[in-house]
């Protein structure tokens, strides 16, 4: 078992949360207190960058869900970065692809070109 951590961030689109560990029935009501803790402006994006997702079961899969109406609550939208392959499947099997915009990775989501040294 890996232990949730999330962490949160401004980006110019909107707030960031940085999950990492496992999502599942014993964690996924503090991903639903940290995105209760946010505040969108009409406009902004959510989003929410699994680069560090371990594991993500359907109580999860609700998590993200309610982070999702959540922000079309306050006007907002809701971006998933960096998805990982297993919770990338799940998605698509049950058809949360078309719901959730789906980016590769954080930079793409926020619109952040990193530049080469």
């Amino acid at each position: 078992m890996n232990p949730l951590t999330i962490t949160s961030r401004d980006a110019a689109t909107g707030p960031v949360l940085e999950i990492t560990g496992d999502l599942d029935h014993g964690t996924a009501p503090e991903l639903r207190k940290a995105v209760d803790r946010l505040t969108l402006a009409a406009g902004q994006l959510l989003i929410l960058d699994l680069t560090g997702l371990v594991f993500c079961d359907s109580s999860g899969i609700t998590a993200l869900l309610a982070a999702r109406n959540l922000a079309t609550e306050q006007g907002g939208g809701i971006a998933l970065a960096a998805v990982p392959a297993n919770t990338a499947r799940i998605l698509s099997i049950v058809g949360l692809d078309r719901v959730f915009t789906i980016h590769p990775d954080i930079s793409s989501a926020t619109g952040v070109r990193s530049s080469a040294c």
